[in-house]
């Protein structure tokens, strides 16, 4: 390979303004140090005395900053991804297969306001003859917390 076709790239190291976003080359701009020792680059004078003056970058058009939060300058419109659409997908759940949740979800209204109705009708005739079996065992046997009195048991006796 020769030399001489062979170009060479140099590196240059560049410094960013702290204020403006332009890139400082050697032997531009200037170096502030504030007083806690951290140092900030500034491109030249204007960037200085802006800053010095406590302006906010982000308010002034010709800094990198307003350019980059308004969207200014963007030659590539970038394409939004579009969100893939879910797809539900179907799947059995315990104690049911597809086919019954299919089914199910298949009858018409009037069938499935039937199967409610003779359920609960169904619940409801359970209480009662629960209830009513509570009502008998209670009458045979004396409450729990209820006292029994032992006196008028022992006159009746004699």
């Amino acid at each position: 390979v020769d030399s001489r076709t062979e170009k060479a790239t140099m590196v240059v190291k560049t410094e960013l303004c702290n204020f403006s976003g332009y890139r400082i080359y050697p032997g531009h701009g200037r170096r502030f140090i504030r007083g806690d020792s951290k140092p900030f680059w500034f491109i030249g004078s204007r960037t200085l005395r802006d800053f010095n003056k406590k302006r906010n970058p982000r308010k002034l058009p010709w800094t990198q900053l307003y350019r980059r939060l308004n969207k200014k300058g963007t030659t590539e419109e970038v394409q939004r991804r579009r969100a893939r659409k879910t797809v539900k997908v179907q799947r059995a759940i315990e104690g049911a297969d597809l086919a019954t949740i299919r089914a199910k979800r298949n009858q018409k209204p009037e069938v499935r306001v039937a199967a409610r109705e003779a359920a609960l009708r169904e619940i409801k005739e359970n209480k009662r003859k629960k209830q009513a079996e509570k009502k008998t065992t209670q009458k045979a046997a004396p409450k729990k917390g209820q006292k029994v009195n032992k006196m008028a048991n022992k006159s009746t006796k004699r």
